[in-house]
């Protein structure tokens, strides 16, 4: 079923659909989306996509750049989002670990938060390496499976939530073959072997990441902290030496999120 028709036959939910262009314009951060591309991301028929987009703009919660014409976050959501921080902000404890992380490594290494069936990532900190891996920045998305922070929050949770998502999730369009569930399912059994997820350049050949959950006072994975780097330094033998050092900066970084 394409856009069009997927918005035509959907119940008339406006706050999730302009939800759903909020996410998709986060994702786009901070170059912007166009109207076009934010209609796909969200199931919207374009002209769908552009009237809502207009009225969060007149609500201050979206802004088009009048040279490109791409849509990027308005400033009322930066006021929002500081008034919740005292709730729901957990960098500043995140951000001394991650930046730890890069400095010990050389490697890329970031912060992130699960969303319901997503991660979001929340920090980046770059590493001495001069060639990095760009294929996570603030903002990006994906879903629990994908990229090593996504599975390493999945391989933590029980066997019939890895089912349920798996049955909700059609990760193969977006992500390939790699992604079907069968596949994910061996993954998910390697990282609950070694304690941490892999991600074999699955997303950019030759971009090889890892990632370790971070638990919350329920003992659920909530977070995760993970490293990217080129395939050349990321063998076997170093994995061991990242890994390790992954999960003791997520155990620490759990106990101190669960005081």
């Amino acid at each position: 079923m394409d856009a069009r028709n997927a918005d035509r036959t959907a119940p008339a939910d406006v706050v999730g659909r302009a939800a759903a262009l909020l996410r998709a314009v986060s994702a786009g951060e901070p170059h912007g989306v166009a109207t076009t591309g934010l209609a796909r991301a969200a199931g919207l028929a374009r002209p769908t996509a552009h009237r809502l987009l207009v009225s969060l703009a007149e609500q201050g919660l979206t802004e088009r750049d009048p040279a490109t014409g791409r849509w990027v976050l308005g400033p009322e959501l930066y006021l929002l989002g500081t008034a919740a921080a005292a709730r729901y902000d957990v960098t500043t404890l995140a951000q001394p670990v991650v930046r730890r992380l890069s400095v010990a490594t050389g490697e890329s290494a970031f912060f992130s938060v699960r969303r319901g069936d997503e991660t979001v990532c929340l920090l980046r900190e770059d590493g001495s390496f001069p060639i990095r891996s760009h294929v996570l920045h603030e903002g990006i998305r994906f879903p629990l499976g994908v990229a090593s922070a996504g599975l390493a929050i999945l391989a933590h949770l029980p066997d019939p939530e890895v089912d349920a998502h798996l049955r909700r999730a059609d990760l193969v369009p977006a992500y390939g073959a790699a992604h079907a569930a069968d596949r994910v399912r061996e993954r998910v059994a390697a990282t609950r072997a070694d304690g941490w997820a892999t991600n074999p350049g699955l997303l950019v050949e030759g971009s090889w990441g890892m990632g370790a959950a971070v638990f919350d006072e329920r003992d659920r994975p909530a977070w995760a902290l993970s490293l990217t780097g080129i395939e050349q330094r990321f063998g076997a033998a170093r994995r061991r030496e990242l890994g390790a050092l992954l999960l003791a900066e997520a155990h620490a970084l759990s106990r101190a999120l669960g005081r």
